[in-house]
């Protein structure tokens, strides 16, 4: 009998881009005669359901992240819900015990789920951040972090190895007991030449309060401005709903084929400093100007590092006016310039092994 070749695919419900980053890992998985089963929880699940609508999907136990409505209150959240995040991950790994054996599944690919693996079958943790940024706990949360992906057989790392990568620190390890594999640039979109139809298309994605305080502020700056402007609310809901006010489009979500061709069409993105925003908007040789989520180490890092570059400029989301944005104009933008190709074919020999 042919041994089944279902492979597990679970991302972090934190914002969208755990979930969009693994839509070419699964396409990929497909070409290459495996049958991808989904498992996550919230709007990153919404979103692959969208997306695979014929693939069978399952529903993981929530980590409830929420930021705060004050970004100096963000770490004091997510420590007051570390008890429930711990109990997450043990029914999680409960869950994928039972999935393992009545789904057949051979492999498992884990974007940032700290449950989602198993010992009797290749298990791979995909990540940018080997060291966590969390203030002066960041070594602490980096040791934890680190002894997580331990329990992995793994770690795919969406980035090149090189110094002049994107994720800077984040993805740096000087560390042999790691099986670190280096992916490069992981993004579902590829670039088009096509006329601009938007000056600036805004992109809004992450947990609450801060989507929907993000989304206030914008929209409240942007009516003033005269040319056209689409406007993504990153919502995603059962139905696709647009409206038109003045110069603004706004959609609550779009699929990927359709925000592709939204970000081909658009002169300027303005989004969060997401790690996979980042990557996207390099595919597509975009300029862009961020606003880090408040309180969030990382995307304030990632934007701080890209404008010190010359890459994107940003600010924080308190400050956040029609002037800033003149500053794009005198930063180079996004692009890939490492012209390393990944073998998908080659990654996925893990999945033949154990």
């Amino acid at each position: 009998m042919t041994k089944p070749k279902n492979i597990l695919v679970a991302p972090l419900n934190w914002g969208l881009g755990h979930a969009t980053r693994c839509i070419p890992i699964i396409n990929e998985l497909q070409k290459n005669g495996f049958t991808p089963i989904l498992a996550s929880d919230g709007k990153a699940l919404e979103l692959l359901k969208k997306e695979f609508p014929n693939l069978k999907h399952f529903t993981l136990p929530s980590y409830h992240i929420k930021y705060a409505k004050k970004g100096v209150f963000f770490k004091l959240k997510l420590a007051l819900n570390l008890p429930k995040l711990i109990i997450a991950v043990q029914q999680e790994k409960k869950l994928v015990n039972k999935l393992v054996a009545e789904e057949e599944i051979t492999g498992i690919i884990s974007d940032n789920r700290f449950g989602v693996y198993h010992n009797s079958i290749p298990s791979v943790y995909i990540t940018h951040q080997l060291n966590v940024l969390s203030g002066i706990t960041t070594k602490l949360s980096s040791k934890i972090h680190q002894r997580i992906i331990k329990k992995f057989d793994e770690c795919w790392i969406p980035d090149f190895k090189s110094t002049t990568n994107f994720s800077g620190k984040l993805s740096q390890l000087n560390n042999s007991d790691y099986n670190l594999k280096y992916i490069g640039v992981l993004s579902r979109f590829k670039r088009k030449n096509t006329p601009i139809k938007y000056n600036y298309l805004v992109i809004l994605s992450g947990p609450e309060p801060q989507r929907t305080l993000l989304e206030d502020k914008l929209l409240s700056v942007l009516k003033n401005y005269p040319k056209k402007i689409l406007f993504i609310k990153g919502i995603i809901e059962s139905v696709q709903k647009t409206t038109i006010t003045d110069n603004i489009t706004c959609y609550n979500y779009m699929t990927s084929a359709e925000l592709e061709r939204a970000i081909n069409e658009s002169n300027i993105i303005i989004a969060r400093s997401g790690y996979t925003t980042i990557m996207d908007l390099a595919k597509m040789n975009k300029k862009a100007f961020f606003i880090p989520t408040p309180g969030q180490s990382e995307q304030l890092y990632l934007a701080e590092r890209l404008q010190k570059h010359g890459y994107v400029p940003y600010c924080k989301q308190d400050d956040f006016t029609l002037g800033e944005l003149k500053k794009v104009d005198t930063y180079n933008g996004l692009s890939v310039t490492n012209k390393e190709t990944l073998n998908f074919t080659e990654l996925f020999n893990c999945f033949q092994s154990k």
